[in-house]
């Protein structure tokens, strides 16, 4: 029985940090697209705002 209870105790742990990484990865994602949007934003104002 001890092995049983180290492989449950090694899949919780998988599955605690791929859990972890996921969150590391929708967080990383989340800044990412809010960045892509910020520069967007300050493009849009530098082609509105150019001397003509």
């Amino acid at each position: 029985m001890p092995a049983a209870e180290g492989d449950r105790e090694r899949e919780q742990q998988r599955l605690a940090q791929e859990t972890k990484n996921e969150r590391h990865m929708w967080w990383w994602l989340a800044y990412f697209l809010f960045g892509i949007h910020i520069v967007a934003f300050v493009m849009i104002y530098a082609v509105l705002h150019a001397p003509k």
